[in-house]
């Protein structure tokens, strides 16, 4: 049986569990921003056992890029304090799959690449402070155009833990200039989803060359009267991993996120199952 497929607009009104129920299914394999408005979307780092608690204890130190709101259990692809039916194997519309170093895969099911020895970071992501930003009439842009957000690498340098380091990857949002203070305030509030902005204005100042041409994501337009506002990125721990070339981790692919069931302002200090 042929599965039907369904729009990025077809879901915009779908709970997080529907939404997850299509992807699932396979029905939809596109990017989440603008999806399950009010539940939190998580970036994802799976790794081997053996070098989850290094990757933790970076996390730990770089919180702006990486704050974790879910821990795994190790060989167990559910995340029941994030929801629960979420199966991290097939919730995701689109993971990268790297070994050695190398990108191998870029798949919307990763059963056949699960092993007993994988853990799975879930780590808090943009999209969530987004929703607070369009209730108080601060524009966003990519969501409004139906876009992927654009990222970019940058030149700020990372706290290192055992083999992972490297430098922050960024979101840009061109917020106008009357409001960037206001939005400031609002991302602030969410901790758990990179929080304020890390920079503001000049894309030299951390590293990058050209607006128009986003390493990852959609370039977007900067309006008269706007100016180009960053955030962390949780991009960012893929690109650790890439580096610190582990025989195999997995993420989701830039702007297909694992959208849980919980709030996007709830309190997630609760990480691992009890």
């Amino acid at each position: 049986m042929v599965q039907r497929s369904v729009s990025h607009s077809d879901l915009v009104a779908c709970s997080a569990s529907e939404v997850r129920s299509a992807i699932r299914s396979g029905s939809y394999k596109g990017h989440t921003a603008g999806l399950a408005v009010g539940k939190l979307q998580c970036n994802l780092a799976i790794l081997p056992e053996k070098y989850a608690l290094d990757f933790l204890r970076f996390c730990q130190r770089n919180p702006k890029p990486c704050p974790i709101v879910g821990v795994g259990d190790s060989s167990d692809p559910t995340l029941p304090t994030l929801g629960h039916d979420i199966d991290i194997r097939t919730d995701v519309s689109k993971y990268r799959v790297f070994r050695n170093g190398t990108l191998s895969d870029e798949v919307t099911d990763i059963s056949d690449v699960w092993t007993d020895d994988l853990v799975t970071v879930a780590l808090g992501c943009s999209f969530t402070f987004e929703n607070a930003l369009l209730r108080t009439g601060i524009p966003v842009r990519h969501v409004e155009k139906g876009l992927n957000v654009p990222m970019f690498r940058s030149n700020i340098d990372l706290v290192p833990a055992g083999r992972f380091g490297g430098h922050m990857v960024v979101t840009m949002r061109p917020i106008p200039q009357a409001q960037v203070d206001q939005a400031r305030e609002i991302s602030r509030r969410f901790p758990q989803a990179h929080g304020a902005p890390i920079a503001v204005g000049d894309p030299a100042q951390i590293g990058i060359p050209d607006l128009a041409r986003p390493d990852w994501g959609d370039a977007v337009e900067i309006k008269a009267g706007e100016v180009p506002v960053y955030w962390a990125c949780g991009v960012t721990p893929q690109n650790v991993l890439l580096d610190a070339g582990l025989p195999i981790c997995i993420t989701h692919s830039p702007g297909h996120m694992l959208i849980a069931d919980v709030a996007e302002d709830a309190e997630t200090t609760i990480l691992t199952r009890n």
